[in-house]
């Protein structure tokens, strides 16, 4: 059966307790920048073509010396062990069976190990910056060993945004009586949440940075953030990653041309143009606005990914006619997983790819690597 996202949003919505629901779908302040992340991509008009030899389609590309089966993979989303058991695994192995690549959160709740051990590929692992440079040294270390071959570095949070959703679902609210009484609520009132995943999918520790997270329990987790998270970072930290990490490196959250060129002095491997999904700096365009400048200013020299806003097969389509080489989709897996565990982000992903099929052949598109401009209506 084919299900649009929008269907694995409201089962996820029903069977997550409120705080992790909201977590997922929320967005900075008043949520301007998540909607305009969905109303501009879908005003985004797509030329039908007809009379073309569809017949033979290849939705494949070929991205960082692999080739994948479409222009997708998935990418980082935090704490996916709390919206399925051991969630970033079942997610991880979904998407090895699509052959699309995965990205490990640093804020996973299973480990680098246990997320590489379930998939045929390398997975990719995305890495915040942290005060504790030693740590991060020694985790970029735990990482290569374990056989990650892409560092997905997200570099659009110095701080962590206002996520008001989070303030009165109880995700970010202060420890204490009411804080705890609300969420054992939450719980309770989703049974089949609280044993499928509370009481079996233990341990519910933060994997890779669990030596670092003080009591390393959920509640902890915003005020860690506020602390530990490195507003001092500058492009000078490149070259200290460089000098920890020899494999490929992809620099996401540029929304900006003048940061792409800046990635591109700094020898990067790739970029991802990313606003965090709506959830840092609200009010900045949509990432679908800001993609043709930047593919302009990288002229192809890096492959260049998008993520925000992308929902289906058409999504993706319009975003690879805009420019980029691939899309990385958050929310859109993060729901199925929520929904149907790891069956869930598998048929989530055939969906996606039956989309971006039917979308080709009606666009007179059989290739989807010769996508461009000419696919879309300009007025």
């Amino acid at each position: 059966m084919v299900r649009p996202v929008s269907s694995f949003r409201d089962m996820a919505q029903r069977r997550l307790p409120g705080l992790l629901f909201h977590y997922i779908d929320g967005g900075a302040y008043g949520e301007v920048t998540l909607r305009r992340n969905i109303e501009d991509m879908e005003a985004i008009e797509l030329r039908q073509r007809v009379l073309v030899d569809v017949s033979k389609l290849d939705t494949g590309v070929t991205l960082l010396g692999r080739h994948w089966s479409m222009p997708v993979g998935l990418g980082p989303v935090g704490m996916a062990g709390m919206y399925a058991r051991r969630g970033e695994a079942q997610a991880a192995r979904a998407a090895a069976d699509a052959n699309v690549p995965f990205t490990l959160s640093t804020v996973s709740t299973c480990d680098v190990s246990e997320v590489q051990k379930v998939s045929i590929a390398p997975i990719w692992y995305q890495l915040y910056f942290l005060k504790d440079r030693p740590f991060i040294g020694e985790l970029l270390a735990r990482v290569k060993a374990a056989g990650v071959s892409v560092l997905v570095l997200t570099v659009d949070l110095p701080l962590s945004a206002a996520r008001y959703r989070d303030l009165w679902s109880g995700m970010s609210t202060p420890r204490g009586f009411r804080s705890a009484a609300q969420r054992a609520w939450q719980g309770l009132t989703h049974p089949r949440w609280l044993w499928d995943v509370y009481f079996r999918g233990r341990p519910h520790a933060f994997g890779n940075i669990a030596s670092a997270v003080e009591g390393n329990a959920l509640g902890n987790f915003q005020t860690w953030v506020a602390s530990n998270f490195d507003p001092s970072v500058s492009w000078r930290d490149i070259a200290w990653v460089r000098q920890h990490w020899n494999g490929k490196l992809i620099i996401k959250g540029v929304l900006d041309h003048e940061d792409a060129r800046e990635c591109l002095r700094h020898d990067v491997d790739g970029i991802v143009v990313s606003n965090h999904g709506g959830r840092q700096l609200d009010g900045v365009p949509s990432t679908v606005v800001a993609l043709p400048p930047i593919v302009e200013a990288v002229s192809g020299r890096v492959p260049i990914l998008c993520d925000g806003g992308i929902r289906s097969g058409l999504d993706v389509l319009r975003v690879m006619a805009l420019g980029a080489d691939a899309c990385l989709l958050g929310r859109s897996w993060a729901y199925a997983l929520a929904a149907q565990g790891g069956s869930g982000v598998s048929e989530m992903l055939e969906t996606v790819r039956s989309e971006l099929a039917l979308a080709m052949s009606l666009t007179g598109c059989p290739d989807i690597a010769a996508a461009s401009r000419e696919l879309l209506v300009v007025r």
